[in-house]
C-alpha cells in the first residue's frame, strides 16, 4: 500500500511538472502580491520590517489557494478520479497523495521563496529562522485544508466560490499562530507554543483533511 501510494505521489509530481503553470502562477502571484505591499505602504523600512512575517504569511495563504480548484477537478472531468478509485487504495489515501503533490509542487516553492521576500521587506536574516520553520509547519497544514475543502466541492455547482470561504475560516489560526511565532523571533522572545499548536494543528489536519476528502471523492464519483 506504501509502494502504491508512493507511486502515486510520483505520478501527481510528474504531472504538475510537466504542466508547470500552476506551480509558477502560484509562486509568481506569491512575489507579485508581496512587492506590492511596499508601493502600497510607502518606503518606511521600519514599518515594512514589522509588517514582513504577517505579509509573507498571508501572501502564502492567498498562493495556495490557487492551484486547490484543479486539484481533483481535472481528474474528475477526463474520468481517471474513477480509475484511480478502482486501485484498490482507500479515497482517503488517493487524497493524500494528491494533497501531498500539492504541497510538494506548490508549498515547498513558497517556502522556498519566502526568505527573498522577507529580506526584500525587510526582515534580519538572523530573524528569518522562525519564520521558516513556521511556514514548514504551517504550509502542509494549508495544503490539507485546502485539499478537504476541495474534496467537499468536488463536482458541487460554484464549487470555486465556496472553495475559499471554506478554507479561510479553517486556515485562520494557522495563520495567526505562524505570524505569531515570527513576530515572537523578531522581538526575541520564546516562540516555542506557537510551534506547538502549529505540530498539533499539521497532526490533527494529517489525520483528518484526507479522510474528508476521501469522502468528497468518493460521493463526487459515484454522483
Amino acid at each position: 500500500m506504501i509502494a502504491a501510494l508512493l507511486a502515486l505521489v510520483g505520478r501527481e509530481i510528474r504531472l504538475a511538472v510537466r504542466h508547470g503553470a500552476d506551480t509558477l502562477a502560484a509562486l509568481l502571484f506569491f512575489l507579485l502580491c508581496g512587492s506590492l505591499f511596499p508601493l502600497a505602504l510607502g518606503p518606511s523600512a521600519d514599518l515594512l520590517r514589522r509588517m514582513a512575517p504577517g505579509v509573507v504569511w498571508v501572501c502564502a495563504l492567498l498562493a495556495t489557494l490557487l492551484p486547490l480548484d484543479r486539484l481533483f477537478g481535472s481528474e474528475l472531468e477526463d474520468g481517471s478520479l474513477d480509475q484511480l478509485l478502482l486501485l484498490g487504495l482507500p479515497p482517503s489515501l488517493v487524497a493524500l497523495s494528491k494533497i501531498a503533490a500539492h504541497w510538494l509542487t506548490t508549498g515547498l516553492p513558497l517556502l522556498i521563496a519566502a526568505a527573498p521576500m522577507a529580506i526584500m521587506l525587510g526582515l534580519h536574516p538572523h530573524d528569518l529562522a522562525p519564520l521558516l520553520i513556521g511556514l514548514a509547519l504551517g504550509t502542509p497544514i494549508l495544503s490539507l485544508i485546502g485539499g478537504m475543502a476541495a474534496g467537499i466541492v468536488l463536482g458541487a455547482r460554484r464549487g470555486g466560490v465556496l472553495l475559499p470561504l471554506l478554507v479561510l475560516p479553517l486556515a485562520t489560526p494557522v495563520l495567526i499562530f505562524g505570524a505569531a511565532a515570527a513576530y515572537a523571533g523578531e522581538f526575541d522572545l520564546s516562540y516555542a507554543v506557537e510551534f506547538d499548536l502549529l505540530g498539533a494543528f499539521l497532526a490533527l489536519s494529517a489525520l483528518l483533511c484526507p479522510l474528508a476528502a476521501g469522502s468528497g471523492l468518493k460521493a463526487a464519483a459515484a454522483a
